[in-house]
């Protein structure tokens, strides 16, 4: 696992190594080589131009500018002021140290000088605007941006594009585009979740100090990115014993006559991730439309009011078809009504693995008034409970549905609320987005986010059927739930990329996530198996 910090616990790790002897004068020359390396392993660099601002990022595009030079590349500095005119006395320092050792300067050109100094140029190195940015950039950087992103040259970012919040991962005004970012010590929520997913291409992180990774780890990691390593044992080999049971059944429960689809989705979804037996309980008036698209998972009726969503009568039948169950996913399409909020009160209840996803979670809304966080015995309970909310449903579970979270970060302080509360290992919330949290009260894992085909109608349902799944495989330490759901998004996200290849970026539908499933988990065990690609003899 690679661990992820907020932008403000960055500085007190640069702040400890002071402590320990690695001086910010000796931070900036290695975050200025390392991007230096970094160019020249693009390869077929020959001239290179870097945009530099007035702080400490700027400092490392001044060092990496020497570091080049002297590598025999040929390089320009782009500065808004002379080098002596820096304010930072270190930036100062290797600005004129740069200019020295023969770097080109040239001080705030006109655009259309600018323009042809990008255009002649192999790559551009951004150390523009640095990880305290925020707000909208300002002359002549908002120019600069829009100069660099119309270039054909292959952009480096130091630290993080110019532009985007290293803490949300939003930009307010334009953002630089990169093809590398190169950020220093370790890795920012921003650089991994919304814009920044677009802006800042592959990533690269320089630990610049022998003492940093025990310094980030002494400083609470707001989350840590998963890699292939931390799944290993996850997914238990196949038998040629198993039958349709030992493979674990799942319940399904959801569907109204408005939304027949969503449980649909969610147990196709359950079946293809693995699960031996899956069943659909639907209302009864539902039940034909249903059938005619499901040939291999029993649909059962239950009792339903005259607008076609579950009755009262319906939830001690949906409880008792859970206990029989290795797991049960409620929610799907199946609104938000005195009836269905009955069938979630009684799932919470009963001693079996869970899994809410959509309108379960908009129940569990409705049951606290909109104040999860304030009644945790609703979730206390000794079998696994996985809530799967996106953004909007993570609002309205902590009363934030005016203003919900639109941020990696805040996604995380919303699901903190609920899994803190609760205080046990055994609840994990999926804070859904463009980048997704799986959280206990003990972590939070960042799986790999998978491409932009799933952000599409159904594609939520499908991924709660994966949960489900995994979850009714067999039983699992509460501690190791984060690691199971990541590893279900990250099952969702390379099939969402399998889909591409046969439906085109833009014409990803839910039903083809799901039929790409059940390849997307075998070649993800032959990773986690094989992380070198080379099997064994």
């Amino acid at each position: 696992m690679q661990p992820v910090l907020n932008v403000e616990d960055v500085k007190q790790v640069e702040s400890d190594l002071t402590g320990v002897g690695v001086s910010i004068s000796e931070l900036m020359h290695r975050a200025g080589v390392s991007t230096a390396r970094e160019v020249m392993g693009m390869g077929n660099v020959e001239e290179v131009v870097v945009m530099c601002g007035l702080g400490n990022n700027g400092g490392d595009g001044w060092v990496c500018s020497e570091s080049l030079k002297a590598r025999g590349i040929r390089v320009s500095v782009v500065t808004p002021v002379e080098p002596d005119a820096i304010r930072g006395d270190l930036a100062r320092v290797v600005a004129n140290s740069a200019e020295h050792a023969g770097v080109s300067v040239l001080v705030a050109p006109p655009r259309d000088q600018l323009e042809k100094v990008l255009a002649a140029a192999d790559v551009v190195v951004d150390a523009m605007l640095g990880t305290g940015f925020h707000g909208i950039p300002r002359t002549p950087f908002d120019i600069w941006i829009d100069c660099v992103n119309d270039s054909d040259a292959r952009v480096v970012a130091v630290d993080v594009p110019s532009g985007l919040s290293a803490q949300t991962g939003l930009s307010a005004g334009g953002c630089v585009s990169a093809d590398l970012t190169v950020t220093m010590l370790v890795l920012k929520p921003g650089l991994l979740a919304d814009q920044g997913r677009d802006t800042c291409g592959t990533i690269v992180v320089a630990p610049l100090a022998e003492q940093t990774e025990q310094l980030v780890r002494e400083a609470d990691p707001v989350a840590w990115r998963a890699d292939l390593a931390d799944y290993a044992g996850m997914l238990p080999p196949l038998s040629n014993a198993d039958n349709k049971f030992t493979r674990g059944s799942v319940l399904v429960v959801g569907g109204s006559q408005r939304f027949v689809g969503a449980p649909v989705m969610a147990a196709l979804a359950a079946a293809r991730a693995g699960a031996g037996y899956v069943t659909l309980a639907v209302p009864a008036p539902i039940v034909p439309v249903i059938q005619s698209q499901l040939l291999e998972i029993p649909v059962l009726g239950l009792p339903a009011k005259d607008n076609g969503t579950f009755s009262d009568a319906a939830a001690i039948k949906i409880a008792e078809l859970a206990e029989k169950r290795s797991c049960t996913l409620v929610g799907p399409g199946m609104r938000v009504t005195a009836g269905t909020v009955s069938v979630v009160s009684h799932l919470l209840s009963a001693e079996v693995p869970l899994v809410v996803d959509a309108d379960g979670l908009n129940c569990i809304a409705r049951l606290t008034s909109n104040s999860l966080d304030e009644f945790p015995e609703l979730l206390r309970r000794s079998d696994p409970l996985v809530l799967t909310p996106h953004r909007g449903e993570l609002g309205r579970l902590v009363g934030l549905q005016a203003t919900p979270p639109n941020s990696l970060t805040t996604a995380m302080e919303a699901a903190r609320r609920i899994v803190w509360a609760d205080g046990g290992s055994e609840l994990c919330v999926v804070a859904k987005g463009s980048a997704t949290a799986c959280l206990n009260a003990e972590v939070a894992l960042l799986p790999k986010p998978g491409p932009a085909s799933l952000a599409t109608a159904g594609s939520g349902d499908a991924l709660s059927g994966v949960i489900a799944a995994l979850l009714a495989r067999g039983s699992i330490d509460h501690e190791d739930l984060p690691t199971l759901t990541a590893l279900a998004c990250e099952i969702h996200g390379h099939a969402g990329s399998l889909a591409i290849n046969e439906r085109g970026s833009r014409g990803v539908m839910a039903r083809d996530i799901i039929d790409m499933i059940g390849l997307a988990e075998d070649a993800l065990e032959d990773d986690i198996a094989f992380p070198e690609g080379e099997p064994e003899e």
